[in-house]
């Protein structure tokens, strides 16, 4: 099983302590672009692919992403 089939199943079982870090991987595996929502967006950051955005807030101190952004 690869990294990336690894962590489609990880996310799929709705863990509470999914990572931005396991979300940036797997987004990037999957063809999406990571990029800043501006000069001034501070901790958001959108994935691009063609038509299809996903806006993520980068957390903090802990690192781990809210459940509602998980499921």
């Amino acid at each position: 099983m690869s990294k990336k089939e690894k962590l489609i199943a990880r996310l799929l079982s709705c863990p509470k302590d999914f990572s931005y870090d396991e979300a940036r991987t797997l987004l990037c595996a999957l063809g999406f672009e990571e990029r800043n929502k501006g000069k001034t967006s501070g901790s958001r950051v959108e994935f691009v692919r063609g038509k299809d955005t996903i806006l993520l807030h980068k957390p903090h101190p802990s690192g781990e992403l809210k459940p509602y952004q998980v499921r």
